[in-house]
């Protein structure tokens, strides 16, 4: 059997992520929050937190587009969605909010 040339093989692209210091501060708010109901809730809320980046890495065109250029990628077991731009191979992170917020808060990270 014939080796395939490298060229028709599928190329990955890696993706960092990079975090602006508005969602990094809604991130720690909303682990406290968690940890002041529950000790080791807000490590739970971080791990969620995590697995969702993980999968953005993995498949950052997946998440659907929700205004202009900006997708949400939802946590699992807590109501917060993370949103974020792609940026050549970079996902760059503007807000970490909870469903229930003003989404004109974040939407004017982007304006």
């Amino acid at each position: 059997m014939e080796d395939r040339p490298e060229q028709d093989q599928e190329q990955v692209e890696t993706y960092t992520i990079s975090i602006r210091p508005e969602a990094e501060e809604e991130m720690n708010e909303a682990y406290q929050y968690y940890e002041d109901k529950a000790e080791g809730l807000g490590m739970e809320f971080l791990r969620a937190v995590d697995a969702c980046f993980s999968a953005m890495e993995r498949h950052p065109r997946m998440y659907q587009v929700v205004h202009k250029e900006v997708r949400r990628a939802l946590l699992r077991r807590f109501p917060y969605g993370i949103f974020y731009l792609i940026e050549d191979t970079k996902l760059v992170v503007i807000a970490c909010f909870h469903a229930n917020r003003n989404p004109k808060h974040w939407q004017r990270r982007i304006e």
